[in-house]
């Protein structure tokens, strides 16, 4: 097979896919053997009939368009990495005459990704914040450290916030007890918000022994309506009064929760960790601001066929992060009371700026010359499996071959974000500057 890019413009491609008689005759046999064994001719056993036999009996092209089937779904991928194509709809085929003998041609038309003219991406003006690691930043790394390694010991008095009571209680509304207000031995942590509003605080100031009546009144908008609104009393009978022992920060502390053999070793490397996180932090918020005035400066049409795949994105984000919280998408929607359709304009405009945003970057990429070599895609892939802790072949196997061409344009996108900062006026500042809102103008007097 020969393919023929025959023109390019506007975004759509024509290129022709050139059999030669012998290579269509060889898919026709093809296709008789796949499918010989549905025909059933008097004197054959069924399977057993000729090609020449069917033909006769059913027509010279009964096996035309399963050969020319299978030597598109061959030969088509083949031609649009052959002519690195990104292709973004379902092809228009044109076919040559068709008989025995004669070679074929396959004419394609078909919508390719736009790249288009883009105008000033380099020199924007963009802040970039300085480093700053403050002391206290530090500190509350620290004190969440020691936080995570305190022990919780039973105190011999009177409950205060922040300590985790032990108790039982049983809820009354009127002289009813009401199904679900009961429990034994429950543990209860002093100011969490985890009983209703009202309910913690009249723990304060008990013991381990009282017995205590706590008095509430249910939300309005509870989840059990026949509790909405109503006063209700819990009595209660504390058993336990805990709580938390921080452990001494010093060198054994370092010692006990880190590498380090001592507490200034275990807080330095707390602020190169912090240094290096705000400098990351800090230059991809440069560069999101550099494409954000690449992007006001430019207007892009936007496929629309593009922007519903941007959309199928969407949802399907959503649905895996709602599947690691137990929920779907179907059920999502039903709390929010949208339908699909619904759902998907609302987030229409966010979709149409992200696929606007990428066209401009592939565009900057194709004027720049910009091209991904076997080599860097290796680093990439082998910076993934180190991020992730998995080994090089598993994230090879995870992209496929087949999706191989987008993972090398989406590093043509990374490279031309890097290409527009590199290229901006960039300065470091303490702040970054409020942009002010246009002054009113004042209204004309009525006459």
């Amino acid at each position: 097979m020969k393919t023929t890019l025959l023109s390019n413009e506007n975004n759509v491609v024509k290129f022709a896919m050139d059999f030669t008689a012998e290579e269509f005759d060889a898919a026709v046999v093809k296709a008789y053997q796949a499918s010989k064994d549905q025909f059933t001719i008097d004197g054959f056993r069924k399977g057993k009939a000729p090609r020449s036999i069917i033909e006769k009996h059913y027509g010279e092209g009964i096996f035309f368009e399963d050969a020319i089937n299978s030597m598109f779904q061959e030969a088509y991928p083949a031609a649009i990495t052959e002519l690195d194509l990104d292709v973004i709809e379902s092809p228009k085929a044109d076919f040559s005459e068709i008989g025995h003998g004669k070679p074929l041609t396959v004419t394609i038309t078909v919508a390719v990704f736009p790249i288009v003219e883009i105008k000033d991406y380099k020199g924007v003006e963009v802040e970039q914040l300085e480093v700053e690691v403050k002391p206290e930043a530090v500190e509350n790394e620290i004190k969440s450290m020691q936080k995570r390694n305190a022990r919780v010991v039973v105190a011999e008095r009177e409950v205060k916030e922040g300590d985790t009571v032990v108790l039982d209680y049983a809820g009354f509304v009127g002289e009813e007890q009401f199904e679900g207000g009961t429990a034994e031995n429950q543990e209860l942590v002093i100011g969490s918000g985890m009983f209703i509003p009202g309910f913690e605080e009249q723990l304060v100031g008990a013991k381990a022994g009282d017995n205590v009546d706590v008095k509430v009144t249910f939300p309005e908008e509870y989840h059990a309506e026949e509790l909405a609104g109503k006063d209700a009393v819990f009595h209660c009978t504390v058993h336990e009064v805990k709580e938390e022992q921080l452990p001494e920060l010093d060198d054994e502390f370092a010692k006990d929760v880190s590498e380090y053999d001592t507490l200034d070793e275990l807080k330095k490397s707390i602020e190169e960790r912090l240094e290096k996180y705000l400098k990351e932090q800090n230059l991809n918020e440069a560069k999101n601001d550099a494409i954000e005035k690449v992007y006001a400066a430019n207007t892009v049409e936007t496929p629309k066929n593009l922007v519903e795949d941007e959309l199928d994105s969407i949802v399907q984000e959503l649905d895996r992060n709602l599947r690691y919280q137990g929920l779907g998408i179907d059920q999502y929607l039903q709390y929010v009371q949208k339908d699909m359709a619904e759902f998907r304009e609302e987030f229409r405009e966010d979709a149409t700026k992200r696929v606007a945003i990428r066209i401009i970057l592939l565009s900057i990429a194709a004027a720049e010359n910009i091209e991904i070599s076997a080599e860097e895609m290796d680093e990439e892939m082998k910076e993934m499996a180190k991020m992730y802790n998995v080994p090089e072949e598993h994230v090879r196997n995870m992209i496929g071959e087949a999706n191989m061409s987008y993972f090398a344009k989406d590093m043509k996108v990374k490279k031309a974000i890097d290409l527009i900062y590199d290229n901006a006026k960039v300065t470091m500042v303490k702040e970054k500057t409020v942009a002010e809102e246009p002054a009113e103008e004042p209204a004309a007097d009525a006459e």
